[in-house]
């Protein structure tokens, strides 16, 4: 069974860092590309980063550019957003997705996903 678990949200002062974690089950990461997205409330879900499977090529939305780092671990079938620098536009609920197009490159949008986690919560807030 194909499966996305998000880890690691929670509470942090504006300034601070958090790091996501993405467990995967089901299918391998060699595979398969990463995104992880985040929706605010009354708003749109926005791609915020991705990472590929062939070379690990990563893809950052300029809102978070060198301040969010997306990595993985294959062996350990995870995938991580390490986070910096949070602001309170930062507030969400992040999620994970899979794009089940094999060694495409990829990509922000989520139209391009397949494949769910069901969501952590991240807060900037002093």
């Amino acid at each position: 069974q194909l499966q996305l678990v998000e880890s690691g949200g929670g509470l942090v002062q504006p300034g601070g860092s958090l790091r996501l974690s993405c467990a995967v089950s089901g299918f391998s990461l060699d595979y398969y590309a990463i995104g992880w997205f985040r929706q605010a409330p009354g708003k749109e879900r926005e791609g915020v980063s991705c990472i590929s499977s062939r070379r690990g090529t990563t893809n950052y939305a300029d809102s978070v550019k060198g301040r969010f780092t997306a990595s993985r671990d294959n062996a350990k079938n995870t995938v991580y957003l390490q986070m910096n620098s949070l602001k309170p536009e930062d507030t969400a609920v992040y999620y994970c997705a899979a794009d089940m197009r094999l060694f495409r490159q990829c990509m922000l949008s989520p139209q391009e996903y397949d494949y769910w986690g069901q969501g952590t919560q991240v807060t900037v807030s002093s």
